[in-house]
């Protein structure tokens, strides 16, 4: 029978000395660039995700454009990561068994695949909302490979292991260079040219990581036996993951986040037509700011690195998060007749060629600390869990991590998706970010171990 290794009591790891050995140095807020591998990463990582963003807002168009149904903004977004339900744990155990870079060569070839295949159909004008569900679940099925071996790599390509919080901080950042990049792009792009070129353009962004990917040197890190079965193997992240109080908390506060609160964006192409009426623009504008006040909550968390008090970070951004979400939610009806009387009815403020109402602009602003609270939570999440966790299990934790993280996800897009279609977006929204709230302040009493922890 299969022996699982002996890992040592997790509680034990959280916050000791071991943790951070070696001589405590001035806070970078960019010090992972240090690292040869790590540049190579962002960099081509960054050019990626940018296309990933310009896909995924050309596409949300087209699949309201095409159905006008917002019940179908969330089943597709559900069907594209419901695959991370059955393959992210093995997918985990894959990334501590095999070369994580090989692995995620794999799955970015897939992805660019599809997004070709994406392109061809919509330039030959027989696309469907069939085939954008059939090959989102073929991206989904990527993603699930992909996200537990792109989550552990931080360790390798870091040699200085203090450096380690900052480059899964630093990995926010360029997600959110990306997230506020991509949908200016493609604002322009789909406005101008179509669909069709978000998704070409999406499919070459792939080359960028590809050939980080080939560039780098990689250390040579013990691994997994192969010896034992997969289950045996998921068995002990599981093990370790019940084992800790902190890490069971930090994932659930994640999970329930996720489910909740986390797939508001689903609803942007029917908060920029409907709601806003805003159009392509408008809906450019509200991806951005989510992404520009996330980007600002990863720099804070880069640039507190050496800050110990990482509980305190994670609980300010849970309970930030879903407050600033109730706000935006309520705008819509709360605002106009105030905003009115103030700016008038006919007031547009003009920016970067486009002209926005005071109520949209308002909620772009809120948008902005929507984005910043969320990004608090969740860097410094990944980040707690990733320096607790031993480098043996680091993959299968990170699987469960992600699996309640992204496993969440297509029950949230779903059930904001239904909310939204009998009650309206904004109501969809507010439910969930109601939800998310109780549960933050619920941890907040309940388990006050985590707004102490230190790391």
């Amino acid at each position: 029978m299969a022996v699982a290794p002996k890992i040592k009591d997790p509680s034990a790891l959280e916050g000791t000395p071991e943790r951070h050995a070696g001589e405590r140095r001035r806070a970078s807020t960019f010090a992972a660039l240090r690292h040869r591998n790590y540049r190579l990463w962002f960099f081509g990582q960054m050019i990626s995700l940018m296309g990933t963003w310009m896909q995924s807002m050309a596409q949300g168009w087209v699949v309201y454009q095409l159905t006008g149904s917002r019940l179908l903004l969330g089943m597709i977004s559900f069907v594209g990561t419901v695959p991370t339900l059955f393959l992210m744990l093995p997918a985990g155990v894959l990334a501590d068994r095999l070369s994580k870079k090989q692995v995620l060569l794999a799955t970015q070839t897939m992805m660019m695949l599809l997004a070709f295949i994406l392109a061809v159909l919509a330039g030959t004008k027989v696309l469907q909302v069939w085939q954008i569900a059939l090959l989102s679940v073929g991206s989904g099925i990527a993603n699930s490979f992909d996200a537990p071996a792109r989550q552990a790599l931080a360790v390798e390509m870091v040699e200085d292991r203090r450096d380690l919080m900052n480059a899964i901080a630093m990995n926010s950042t360029m997600f959110n260079i990306g997230r506020i990049a991509g949908p200016a792009l493609a604002g322009i792009v789909l406005a101008q040219w179509g669909a069709t070129w978000c998704f070409a353009l999406n499919g070459v962004s792939f080359l960028a990581v590809s050939a980080a990917l080939a560039a780098m040197r990689l250390p040579d890190l013990s691994r997994a036996s192969r010896s034992e079965t997969v289950g045996a193997q998921i068995m002990v992240g599981l093990r370790y993951v019940w084992g800790s109080i902190t890490v069971r908390t930090i994932i659930a506060v994640m999970g329930v986040a996720s489910l909740f609160a986390m797939s508001y964006a689903v609803l942007f192409p029917a908060l920029a037509a409907d709601v806003f009426h805003e159009g392509e623009g408008g809906l450019a504008a509200l991806t951005a700011a989510m992404g520009a006040g996330a980007l600002i909550g990863s720099l804070t968390v880069a640039s507190l690195g050496e800050y110990r008090r990482k509980g305190i970070l994670l609980t300010a951004g849970n309970i930030l998060f879903p407050l600033a979400l109730l706000l935006f939610a309520f705008l819509p009806s709360v605002a106009p007749a105030v905003l009115g009387r103030v700016f008038g009815l006919g007031f547009r403020v003009g920016w970067l060629g486009l002209t926005f109402s005071p109520l949209f602009v308002v909620s772009l602003l809120t948008l902005l600390v929507v984005g910043w609270g969320a990004m608090v939570q969740n860097a410094t999440a990944n980040t707690l869990v990733q320096s607790i966790v031993p480098d043996e299990i680091r993959g299968r934790v990170m699987s469960v991590y992600m699996l309640v993280f992204f496993g969440s996800m297509p029950f949230g897009s779903l059930q904001m998706g239904a909310l939204a279609q009998v009650l309206g977006p904004s109501v969809g929204i507010a439910i969930g970010a109601a939800v998310a709230l109780a549960f933050a302040v619920f941890t907040l009493l309940a388990v006050p171990k985590v707004r102490q922890l230190q790391i």
